[in-house]
């Protein structure tokens, strides 16, 4: 299983950004996919996730900024983000399992498969 993410850099705060995760290996209309990401010095945390029928969870009010979506056909997750603020720098990482119990949708342990990150930087 192979989960590379892109779409990270450097942008002004206010602005918008768009990572992709593409997922090889599975098929990925039967995995909850997850975006996590960890800032400098702090624990990785869930940022939003998104179930094999296209539910999704997200952190706290990332809901109003941040958007989770999936290209099943094309074994693609997306997150969109806008109004980008300095805090929200830090690395993003993809994540997927079959098996996540609800409610613990953005739980780092529930997820078996991981990709390498890649890096925001918001000033």
């Amino acid at each position: 299983v192979q989960l590379v993410e892109s779409g990270g850099g450097s942008v002004q705060a206010g602005g918008p950004l768009r990572l992709s995760c593409v997922f090889g290996g599975i098929v990925t209309s039967r995995y909850y996919m997850a975006w996590f990401r960890q800032a400098p010095g702090k624990e990785r945390e869930g940022v939003a996730a998104i179930d094999s029928a296209g539910s999704t969870t997200y952190a706290g009010s990332l809901k109003d900024r941040f958007a989770i979506s999936r290209d099943s056909a094309k074994n693609t997750l997306f997150l969109h983000m806008n109004s980008l603020r300095p805090e929200d720098t830090g690395m993003y990482y993809c994540a997927a399992d079959r098996g996540v119990v609800p409610n613990t949708e953005l739980w780092e342990s529930e997820y078996s498969f991981w990709g390498q990150g890649t890096q925001v930087t918001v000033s």
